[in-house]
């Protein structure tokens, strides 16, 4: 703010201001724990007002500076205080804010300033005294950088000239004010000075100096006293020289050459040759290039070896040499500004470069190289620019130069030619303004009020200083507001308007200036809206305080009484339209209450009364002049309570909405009468009848209008406004002959079309009979003659269709969407139009397929279509149906078509298919349209007024559309096919303004319509011909398509599909039209769309813009997905296409990411939240149907954007109580989703894995973590806390229990949760209360009680056995919790229940997978007992694996899932010692030998002997089992079932006698038993593979280490099929090390022959 106030000072010169900011820098520098940034800041600012361009505010700096230095280290103040403040001049101890001093303060002319800067100074330089010791040494340390410039200041006579001087004195001791190098610095630097006195009084300083030079004994020149006389003048040259360089850009010297010479210059060789080497070194490095070729160090040092040896007192031999040395460091040193630095802070090379100048001081040529050297390293640190400027450009590439401030160059006799810099101050200011721009008036009055407003911090404290008497306060005169001033700033200020008017209301004395101060407050209004501000703007803010109410209040109470009270209560009812419209946006209005007491108050109400006042009473009781008055009070007053009725819309309150109801009643009514009392058809008064059918379409809008009268039936009501809306309709469009004659009331015909298509959803939701739609026929047509009078029924409703105003188009079709949404509906309206060729089937296709016309017009026809295939359609004309859908008849063979076939003919040459996928192609998602050469008399424009119906369709139709309808019970689901009926559309629909063209119409539709009545023919069938317009080719010209159209679109298609899904589904391959309609959805768009809506635009028109467009879009983005989802049920193939479902899936999945905040308006998150039900719907069914394919691109898509969907999905699980269907939807695709993953490791599909894989993201250590654990957290409490009894309980329990079966990290966290624990706990109350209710009388039938414990134990095992799924960890946590007793305990009732039996099966197999310990636990006894085991059952005496052998030795085939269960528990345990043993002593193995065997040629095995191969090949993993087999005796049995085939196991039999030939004790009962060997040696000789590797590892086993079976198998038989298998397997195996099993192959093939051969 500081900064940014330095640019006014100019105009007001405030000095406080001044004052107030260096004393904000003083308080910032005090402190050392204030920012560095701020400091620097602060710094600028103050740097900017000691260098200000105005010299009044320069000085006013200065002396603000002065006093803070008086008071902080004068002595007074020490006196007083006793301690220094000295802290307080921080800010000035800094050396910017000296270099500023002593740079331009100093050198100022005027002695204001100057003088000021000079007393700051001599305060500084002399308060050692007064000053702490830490602050003085940061004042030195700061002085020190700007003493080159404070010493050409310097003087032998006033005092601050003599204090600058004392900075070079050394005292006694050697000690100073400055540092030593410092302090001799300055002391030569007063010999470059222009006044003789300094340099003498130099030459004294210099003396004590070189006293004390270490080593001046063997130095030369001797000093003394003749030698100093000398120096005074000894570096004021005459003819300064010239620093500049050469920077040539192709360098002749070669790099080599120079460091020859440089070798030369080195070396010991003659004198001569090394001064010519300096000679040729000076002239190649006045080339700045060639300075870096040289190591620069080492080069000075060299030069200053030779200075110092010339020095010495046998140095006569060098002095050759001097001129050259000294000049190449001369040119070295200026343009390294690095080496320069460092070499000025060696005094040494001071006192070095003075004794070279006292020896050649006859020498000019080396005294001004040596005078040009202290100049460099004298005033160093002042030719820095970098250091005292903040806005230094980037690094130059020209040749550095070495240059001074302006200042130095005035005050020193200096011996170079130098630039000079900072002619004026780094810190200058450019004024903004100039002097002229201030002396304009219109500047001059916007500073000034600027100036005010900010001194008296707003505009509420200046007026209340201007309003106080006692002001004071003394400004320039240029500052001072004047009378227009004053009067300006309280007409602009909210508050004190308003407050005026209300008093110029109150104090009014006529009708004018009640008038002029309500249109000041409408100006008010006016600016709130135009500053976007609205009901939150400062009027707004006003009105909700004042009592503004109270003095309108005597205005709206009684009638006008003349005409000036009609003018003034016009004017007060456009302001209350005005505030109205204002609060419209906002929440609802705080002075309701005060309107409806005035609309109730009086009976009759004033306002209705005013209201209801006919044109033609008005032509008679008063002139035009009145007349106008009244209208436009009427049109106030209609603007007025069309505007509260769309405000009451938001009301809640009980109390008021009982008010609102009465008064929408009486104006219902009120407004049927107005319509009433109208002349008669032939001459209505225009104006009145709009503006009534304008009233009436508000009231109409609202659902449930009818019903809020207590007098008077609903559908009477209906009833009423229903025969008064045809009279309207019949009168001025029907009688008058439509389009073609009647050319007024363009805005009746729209209202009137606009409150019956309201009129039609009223009725039907408050009908109480069924044939409610015959009431909207008429009667009879006028124009036929009296014998002959026919019912016209619902024909006036066809011209509409055809109307030039695109939006009665619209509403016509949208009533008779309505109308068809009934099938009574649907016949009266093919009746009515048999008169037209093609009928209604070819007329609303023709609307449809019509490119020209716009697409909310072709929308509704979409619409009535699908509500005409929603009635069965016959298959043939063979019966009699009352329904005949469409008649097709080909005029040149002669033949009909009706129903399905007459559809297909006429979707066939319609080219109904194509169109369609050309309406997709030309689908517009933005949000504008601009057209050049529309005409504007042509175009729809923008409806921005409240008369115009954008907000009564909206409101009115809003409950009623497709998508809402979605939310019903009504709607299709994924899984049925039935069709609903749809009602008319009623989205607020913006048309684009070069969408609704005139002539929007095709030609011979329109001839059709308008020949309605005419034609003689009654046929209602579509005559197809070759020139027939329905099978006219596509148009090339295509006006745009919006989303809603697609959408209905999309509806059309679903029906069609369901009606005819064959024709439909080879539609769909021909046109690829779900390709188009994919590629019409736009994601980004979308997202675009949501992010404009997240800019706080509260009062922004573009803002309900974005929200139409994002309805839009999920509109269609729905009904895509739910026409996929009906193709997917009828055929999937259309939909599973790469090409289509990669990107469709990534579009998905993007729309689930965006909405996942709450920052959007009610309606649209729930239309997001319908969006994602659909499309959860559709990925669900999309993986139920076509798993194996798209299984790969759903997981693809899902890790693209896998934290978000993971937000996504935890939010929807949270809406189980709040949105039921979107949390159904989304666990049912979560299970499927997981179900479907989980399948992927089976092993039949152990070769379809893919990555990434939904396990691995679930189980990835990565970021999303802690998301991933809210998921799992989220779904198990939905588990834990819904009741059993609930629904949606078994959708959480099917997703927790997919999760975890896929889900590692799931399965941890459940262990975390106590989720193991929690179900062993159920387990055991469960059982106890079965046990409870086992004791008590039963009763015949199953108990729903025990029914409802069964279901929860079945749920608890599944649980259990998918956290015990391929985890010992939980298996052991399950064994010490006594799960194995628990199941013992159940078993009765697993023994009574098949389903329950199956579950704990499943549990069982998990649990002793891979888990030995839980093997052996089964075979223990019970040691935990259960109390109230049931009696009557018995008590399992042995351990539950006696309880399963037994009960699986009584097994049957009736339930082979259980079967197959049983047994692969078995073969778990079998790998178990212990398990063998009570195996073996339960004798179950007897029951494999009673197996029987299927006879005859195709012999296969049982699937009950697979079971049992598979149990005994795990038993003879292990020799003990090996040995049960054999004592089994089954030898011949497994020799006969190795001949019988199986698709899945075939060697079972094999390798279990493959097993048993390896053990030694085995081996003799296996050779003594030929059938064994034989089928051993067979073998050999198969086809298969595997047999031949099972058959060679089991004649090796036989053979190794036993001679017995050497001799046995040594046979000429066995020997040859042992060769013959060697020799195919070399000869067929080519790489057998490729394949280890090939490899183990040969491997026994080749030691049987060794073995059969030695």
């Amino acid at each position: 703010m500081a900064n940014q106030a330095l640019s006014s000072l100019s105009y007001h010169q405030h000095s406080p201001l001044i004052k107030k900011i260096i004393c904000l820098c003083s308080n910032i520098w005090k402190s050392e724990q204030t920012s560095p940034l701020l400091q620097e800041e602060i710094q600028k600012v103050f740097l900017h007002l000691l260098s200000y361009p105005l010299l009044p505010v320069k000085a006013e700096s200065y002396r603000y500076c002065l006093e803070i230095v008086q008071h902080c280290l004068g002595i007074n103040t020490v006196a007083a205080s006793g301690c220094s403040v000295c802290d307080e001049v921080n800010f000035l101890l800094h050396p910017k804010v000296l270099y500023e001093m002593c740079t331009f303060g100093l050198q100022e002319s005027k002695e204001e300033v100057n003088s000021v800067v000079k007393t700051v100074l001599t305060y500084l330089l002399q308060g050692r005294l007064i000053m702490t010791t830490m602050t003085w040494n940061k004042f030195i340390e700061s002085l020190c950088p700007v003493v080159p410039i404070l010493q050409g200041y310097a003087d032998t006579e006033e005092s601050f000239g003599k204090c600058i001087l004392m900075l070079s004195e050394t005292n006694s001791e050697g000690e100073g004010i400055l540092p030593e190098t410092s302090r001799l610095k300055s002391i030569f630097r007063l010999l470059l000075l222009k006044k003789k006195s300094l340099r003498d009084m130099a030459s004294k300083l210099l003396a004590f100096q070189l006293i004390n030079e270490e080593g001046r004994s063997t130095k030369r020149p001797f000093i003394d006293a003749n030698v100093l006389s000398k120096v005074t003048n000894l570096f004021i040259v005459e003819k300064p020289i010239d620093l500049k360089l050469d920077d040539i850009k192709q360098p002749i010297i070669k790099v080599e050459a120079v460091e020859k010479l440089y070798e030369v210059f080195t070396s010991d060789v003659d004198l001569p040759l090394r001064k010519s080497a300096l000679d040729q070194l000076v002239i190649i490095f006045q080339d700045i290039k060639m300075h870096n070729v040289l190591n620069k160090m080492d080069l000075i040092d060299s030069m200053f070896s030779v200075l110092n040896k010339c020095v010495r007192e046998d140095g006569q031999e060098v002095e050759c040499m001097i001129l050259p040395c000294l000049t190449i460091i001369r040119k070295l040193l200026t343009a390294d500004s690095v080496k320069r630095l460092s070499l000025s802070q060696e005094t040494s090379a001071f006192f070095l470069l003075f004794r070279v100048a006292l020896i050649f001081q006859k020498d000019s040529a080396i005294v001004t190289e040596v005078a040009v050297l202290f100049c460099l390293l004298l005033f160093d640190e002042v030719s820095r620019m970098d250091i005292w400027s903040d806005n230094i450009s980037s690094i130059s590439t020209v040749t550095p130069t070495f240059s001074l401030p302006v200042s130095v160059i005035r005050r020193y006799h200096l011996p170079v030619h130098v630039s000079g810099h900072h002619a004026i101050s780094p810190h200058y200011m450019v004024l903004p303004l100039t002097s002229d721009c201030l002396t304009l008036e219109p500047v001059a009055d916007m500073l000034r009020i600027a100036w005010n407003l900010s001194q008296c911090h707003g505009i509420d404290n200046l007026l209340k200083r201007i309003n106080s008497e006692n002001d004071t306060q003394e400004i320039l005169d240029s500052l001072k507001l004047s009378t227009v001033d004053i009067l300006t700033l309280k007409l602009t200020h909210t508050y004190s308007g308003l407050e005026d008017c209300l008093s110029s209301i109150t104090q009014a004395e006529d009708h004018e200036g009640v008038k002029v101060a309500v249109t000041r407050m409408r100006l008010y209004l006016l600016n709130d809206r135009l500053s976007f501000k609205g009901v939150d703007g400062p009027c707004g803010s006003v009105l909700k305080t004042s009592a503004w109410q109270q003095e309108l209040n005597r205005f709206l109470q009684v009638l006008p009484a003349c005409l000036e009270d009609e003018k003034l209560l016009a004017d007060i009812m456009c302001f209350m339209n005005k505030l109205l419209k204002e609060h419209r946006n906002g929440p609802v209005i705080e002075f309701l209450d005060w309107i409806l007491e005035i609309l109730l108050k009086h009976n009759p109400n004033p306002f209705l009364e005013l209201l209801g006042q006919s044109e033609t009473q008005e032509h008679e009781e008063a002139a035009n002049t009145q007349t106008t008055v009244r209208q436009q009070l009427q049109k106030e007053l209609m603007t007025f309570f069309n505007m509260l009725l769309l405000i009451f819309m938001d009301v809640t309150d009980r109390k008021s909405l009982e008010l609102i109801y009465a008064f929408k009643t009486q104006l219902a009514l009120k407004l049927l009468r107005c319509l009433r009392v109208t002349d008669a058809p032939h001459f209505y008064g225009l104006p009145s009848l709009e503006r009534t059918l304008q009233g009436m379409v508000h009231i109409t809008a609202v659902p449930g209008w009818s019903s809020h009268s207590t007098v008077t039936e609903p559908f009477s009501v209906c009833t009423k406004y229903l025969s008064g809306l045809l009279e309207v309709i019949s009168s001025f469009y029907v009688e008058r002959g439509g389009t073609t004659l009647s050319f007024m009331g363009k805005g009746v015909t729209k209202s009137t079309v606009l409150c019956l298509l309201h009129l039609s959803h009223e009725m039907m939701n408050q009908a109480n009979i069924l044939d409610w739609i015959s009431m909207w026929s008429l009667p009879y047509d006028s124009n036929t003659e009296e014998q002959h009078l026919t019912q016209q029924g619902l024909a006036w409703l066809i011209p509409l269709w055809v109307d030039r105003d695109p939006e009665v188009r619209f509403t016509s079709l949208a009533i008779g969407a309505t109308l068809t949404s009934d099938k009574v509906g649907c016949l009266a309206l093919a009746e009515s139009c048999q008169n037209i060729s093609g009928g209604l089937w070819a007329t609303v296709v023709n609307i449809l397929l019509d490119h020209s016309e716009c697409s909310m017009v072709r929308r509704e026809a979409a619409f009535i279509l699908q509500n005409l295939l929603v009635i069965p359609l016959p298959t043939d004309d063979n019966h009699d149906y009352s329904w005949h859908g469409p008649i097709v008849h080909d005029m040149e063979y002669g033949l009909s078509l009706v129903g399905k076939p007459a559809l297909q003919a006429l979707l066939y040459h319609s080219n109904f298919y194509e169109h369609v996928n050309q309406m997709a192609k030309h689908c517009y998602l933005e949000r504008y349209m601009f057209d050049m050469n529309c005409y504007a008399s042509h175009n729809i424009p923008a409806r921005k007024n409240i008369n115009d119906f954008d907000d009564s369709v909206h409101f009115g139709r809003e409950q009623l559309s497709p998508t809402n309808q979605a939310h019903g019970s009504s709607s299709p689901s994924t899984v049925e096919t039935v069709v609903s009926l749809v009602p008319s559309s009623s989205g607020n629909v913006d048309v684009p303004p070069n969408m609704t063209p005139a002539n929007a119409i095709i030609p011979e539709l329109k001839d059709r319509l308008m020949a309605q009545g005419q034609s003689d023919t009654t046929t209602t069938s579509t005559s197809i011909h070759h020139d027939s317009p329905l099978s006219t080719p596509l148009s090339k010209e295509y006006i745009v398509v919006s989303p809603p159209l697609l959408s209905a679109m999309c509806s059309l298609l679903n029906n069609l599909l369901i009606v005819v899904p064959k024709n439909t589904i080879t539609a769909f391959y021909k046109t690829s039209i779900l390709k188009a309609f994919c590629s019409a959805l736009n994601v980004t768009l979308l997202e675009k769309c949501i992010q404009e809506l997240s800019i706080p635009l509260s009062f922004s028109s573009p803002v309900e813009h974005a929200k139409a467009q994002v309805s839009f879009l999920l509109e269609y983005l729905c009904s895509l997905s739910r026409l996929l989802s009906s193709c997917l049920l009828i055929d999937p193939s259309p939909v599973n296409q790469d090409e289509l479902l990669r990107p469709l899936l990534e579009k998905f999945f993007t729309v689930l990411t965006i909405c996942t905040k709450d920052d959007l308006d009610t309606e649209l998150r729930h239309t997001f939240y319908q969006s994602w039900t659909d499309i959860f719907n559709f990925l669900a069914l999309l993986l139920r149907k076509t798993s194996q394919t798209s299984l790969p691109f759903v997981t693809e898509a899902l890790a693209k954007d896998w934290p978000a969907i993971i937000d996504t999905v935890c939010k929807c699980v949270g809406f189980s109580a709040t949105n039921s269907n979107l949390y159904t939807a989304c666990m049912q695709f979560l299970c499927i989703l997981l179900t479907e993953e989980g399948k992927r490791y089976l092993p039949e599909k152990q070769n379809s894995n893919h990555s990434p894989t939904v396990a691995s993201l679930l189980d990835a250590d990565d970021g999303n973590k802690e998301s991933i654990e809210r998921l799992f957290k989220i779904i198990l409490e939905s588990y834990e806390k819904q009741s059993s009894k609930d629904t949606l309980k078994r959708f959480a329990t099917s997703s927790l229990l997919s999760l975890l079966a896929v889900s590692k990290r799931a399965q941890k966290y459940a262990w975390n949760a106590g989720l193991i624990e929690s179900c062993i706990e159920q387990m055991k109350h469960i059982h106890a209360q079965l046990n409870l209710d086992s004791l008590k009388p039963r009763k015949r039938g199953p108990k729903k009680k025990e029914n409802g414990f069964r279901k929860e134990l079945n749920i608890a095992m599944q649980m259990l056995r998918n956290c015990l799924y391929q985890n010992k960890e939980y298996k052991a946590a399950a064994l010490r919790a006594h799960f194995v007793p628990l199941i013992h305990a159940f078993w009765p009732w697993f023994l009574l229940d098949d389903s329950l039996m199956k579950v704990v099966l499943q549990l069982l197999c998990v649990y002793t997978a891979n888990f030995p310990a839980g093997c052996t636990s089964l075979c223990g006894a019970s040691s935990v007992q259960y109390p109230g085991q049931p009696i009557f059952r018995g008590t399992p005496r042995n351990s539950l694996m006696l309880c399963i052998l037994k009960w699986a030795s009584h097994l049957t085939s009736e339930n082979p899932t259980i079967q197959q269960l049983a047994f692969t528990l078995l073969a778990n345990v079998a790998l178990s010692h212990d398990c063998k043993g009570v195996i073996q002593k339960s004798n179950f193995l007897q029951n494999f030998l009673s197996l029987t065997l299927p006879k005859g040629e195709n012999k296969r095995l049982p699937d009950l002997a697979i079971l049992w191969l598979k149990f005994l090949l795990n038993i003879s993993s292990e020799e003990e089992g090996q040995q049960m087999i054999l004592k089994l005796g089954c030898s011949d049995l497994l020799v006969e079932m190795s001949k019988y085939k199986h698709k899945t196991s075939p060697n079972l039999p094999l390798l279990i006698l493959h097993n048993i030939c390896f053990s030694p004790t085995n081996k003799p009962k296996i050779l003594a038993h030929d059938n064994i060997i034989s089928l051993l040696s067979t073998c050999l000789e198969s086809d298969n593979r595997n047999v031949q590797r099972i058959g060679a590892a089991a004649l090796w086993a036989l053979i190794y280490n036993n001679h017995k079976a050497k001799a046995t198998l040594k046979t000429p038989s066995i020997i040859r099929k042992v060769d013959k298998a060697y020799a195919s397997a070399k000869k067929t195996i080519s790489e057998p090390e490729a394949n280890s099993l090939n490899v183990y192959y040969i491997k026994c093939l080749e030691n049987l022959m060794h073995l059969l051969f030695m």
